[in-house]
């Protein structure tokens, strides 16, 4: 299994050669988001649709 380090490295070598600093964070902060998503999903920890959408009812009165 590949380390942080080197994902991030494989990561930044498939992005175009004038990408600026900011698309290089940006797109590390969305590989971040998608593996955090991913890690919360397998360990159960999300809200189905349904129970989204009652939150949100409680937020928006």
């Amino acid at each position: 299994m590949p380390t942080t380090k080197d994902s991030v490295i494989s990561l930044v070598k498939q992005l175009p050669e004038n990408s600026t600093l900011e698309d290089i964070m940006e797109h590390l902060y969305v590989k971040q988001k998608i593996l955090k998503g991913q890690k919360e999903l397998e360990s159960n920890q999300f809200y189905t649709h349904e129970e989204a959408k009652e939150i949100m009812k409680e937020w928006l009165k």
